[in-house]
């Protein structure tokens, strides 16, 4: 079976983050067939339009690292029932110049903890009333709202927590195939295409 490059960001900037934890355990649980590498947010600038002109090595370095992977996972803390600023800053420099959105057609899941019950579920509605905008597909179930117990999840990852960690599996197994789904739908001969593949369309 053929490896999926994920780039997958991180939404908070503290060396802490528990969402930063999550990331970890996530990579541990997902199937052997997804390749998982960071894409960095601290250093980029504030987005300005004044830069279109002239990405600066940051700006340029997160565009190429989003058009090299074939999905994107979002692991994100909540701020103020919000994207925290940095990742929605990166998310605007993935997205610009105009006419060069590097989030199109990727298939891209969101996910994050809290401390709290409420588990990021309002970021992540927010999240997705961007990602639709920048059309790139979402994985809209499962869904997951984690709540982060320090007890359960260690610093490099490792989940004490069975019924949690088959969650969290089962959250990255269907993100996996999601991925293989949409992009089987992007090659050529998907339905839409002049000529579509019989075999696609029976299905």
């Amino acid at each position: 079976m053929a490896t999926h490059k994920i780039g997958y960001f991180v939404g908070s900037l503290a060396t802490g983050s528990i969402n930063r934890t999550l990331s970890k355990a996530l990579i541990k649980l997902a199937p052997e067939d997804l390749e998982f590498t960071e894409i960095p947010i601290r250093d980029l600038p504030l987005y300005s339009y004044d830069y279109d002109a002239d990405f600066p090595p940051a700006g340029r370095a997160l565009k190429d690292a989003i058009e090299a992977s074939d999905g994107i996972l979002f692991v994100s803390p909540e701020y103020n029932r919000s994207i925290p600023g940095a990742l929605k800053n990166a998310i605007d420099w993935g997205s610009r110049p105009w006419g060069t959105n590097s989030f199109a057609r990727k298939p891209t899941g969101i996910i994050g903890a809290s401390p709290g019950s409420i588990g990021t579920a309002v970021m992540q509605s927010s999240m997705r009333a961007v990602l639709s905008f920048l059309d790139a597909p979402q994985l809209n179930a499962p869904e997951a709202y984690v709540k982060f117990k320090p007890d359960v999840f260690g610093a490099d990852g490792e989940i004490t927590d069975e019924s949690t960690a088959a969650v969290l599996r089962h959250y990255m197994e269907e993100y996996c195939a999601f991925v293989q789904r949409v992009l089987a739908a992007n090659a050529p001969g998907h339905i839409g295409d002049p000529v579509p593949d019989a075999q696609k369309l029976s299905r």
